[in-house]
């Protein structure tokens, strides 16, 4: 069922961000006492602690909008999802391709160690960036100057993390939008490479380092193709808010890491020819609405609907218990206090899902042709290091 946005935004957005801040607080407090004795010990609490507040976000797909998530892949990878480490690449399709991969790791168990290399900026989204932080996702800066250290350190981190998971890497370096699949197709032109007709080119610095430093201590890469079929209108957060359903099919190929070349030239090969292999995909799937017969059922799981009752049941008796103690309401400062606070709650949710959307995302840069054509320019925006 569709509801008006502003009807549920602020009430969505109360409950999320007010649990939110107690998870933060959570964290930031074993952050502080517990990671300084023992990291690992941290990242299992964090792992628990986290996952109450992502699980918010599987519920709001699962059953709140009602979004249908179909995967299709082999018995042996479906059985394998969450019992090991694994590098993720995935085309950047949707503007919720993250929560995408979070329904996943809900399904195969590790949604509180998923982790993913993302825009510096992502970190300073209250409750939610923050989270991350706490959680050890990879934050860049879109330089590779300054970020190859700070990937190559955070990746070796991973070398000694407790329980598996599952590292998300968007090797195109931006969502899809029309415009950037235009410039990328005129750029792979003007360069002799395969022009495409469904993904962007990856850029392949980011997935060559994971591959390198990866290599000894994580087994597998899964590779994802996201599609979604076109009877299905495309999801976004604001349509989430709203309850409106979509259909999103994600297709997975597992890779040994070993079977991958030596060579850092061989990998990037690799990379490339890997979405080569994606696009095909897509066009297939755009032909026959499906990605094949290997589709697993993942079932639509109990526990975030839980976590979100008991969320909005502590919620409403604390705010309850706050109202009787301090006679919010008894004043005009306390009704402007709280007129303000649902006004800053509203204005956070509405960063939440411009945030989100793809148009709004920032196209990464890759090294320019001799010459360029407009949409080569735009092309050249894109990230050196991905």
């Amino acid at each position: 069922m569709a509801f008006p946005a502003a009807v549920v935004i602020l009430p969505l957005g109360l409950l999320f961000f007010m649990s939110g801040l107690v998870v933060n607080l959570i964290q930031a407090i074993c952050y502080v006492l517990i990671r300084p004795l023992s990291k690992n010990t941290y990242r299992r609490i964090n792992r628990e602690v986290a996952e109450l507040l992502w699980l918010e976000l599987v519920w709001l797909v699962d059953w709140w909008a009602g979004v249908k998530i179909e995967i299709y892949t082999d018995a042996e990878t479906f059985k394998l999802m969450g019992k090991e480490h694994a590098l993720v690449i995935c085309n950047h399709k949707s503007d919720i391709d993250w929560l995408v991969g979070w329904i996943l790791a809900q399904r195969s168990g590790c949604l509180g160690s998923t982790l993913a290399v993302m825009k510096k900026s992502s970190k300073f989204l209250p409750v939610i960036g923050w989270s991350m932080w706490f959680s050890e996702y990879l934050f860049l800066e879109r330089s590779w100057a300054k970020d190859e250290n700070t990937l190559k350190t955070g990746l070796q981190r991973l070398r000694d993390f407790p329980r598996p998971f599952w590292l998300a890497l968007f090797v195109e370096g931006t969502r899809f939008t029309q415009a950037k699949l235009l410039a990328a197709q005129e750029y792979a032109s003007s360069t002799g490479l395969p022009v495409p007709r469904n993904v962007l080119i990856p850029r392949t610095k980011g997935f060559v380092t994971a591959v390198s430093h990866m290599r000894s201590f994580v087994p597998a890469i899964y590779d994802a193709t996201v599609a979604i079929p076109k009877t299905s209108p495309t999801p976004t957060m604001l349509r989430l808010f709203k309850g409106q359903s979509s259909v999103i099919h994600v297709h997975l190929k597992r890779h040994l890491m070993n079977d991958l070349p030596e060579t850092d030239e061989a990998v990037a090969q690799w990379c490339k020819d890997a979405f080569v292999a994606k696009d095909k995909l897509l066009d297939r799937h755009i032909a026959e609405g499906t990605f094949g017969e290997q589709l697993q059922n993942t079932g639509r799981p109990v526990k975030s609907l839980l976590v979100v009752s008991s969320w909005a049941i502590l919620l409403i008796l604390g705010s309850m218990k706050v109202i009787q103690w301090c006679s919010l309401f008894s004043s005009w400062k306390g009704i402007i206090f709280s007129a303000i606070a649902l006004a800053v709650i509203t204005i956070l949710m509405q960063i939440l899902i411009q945030f989100s959307q793809s148009e709004r995302s920032t196209p990464a840069k890759i090294a320019p042709a001799k010459h360029k054509s407009a949409a080569e320019s735009l092309a050249s925006r894109q990230d050196k290091h991905q």
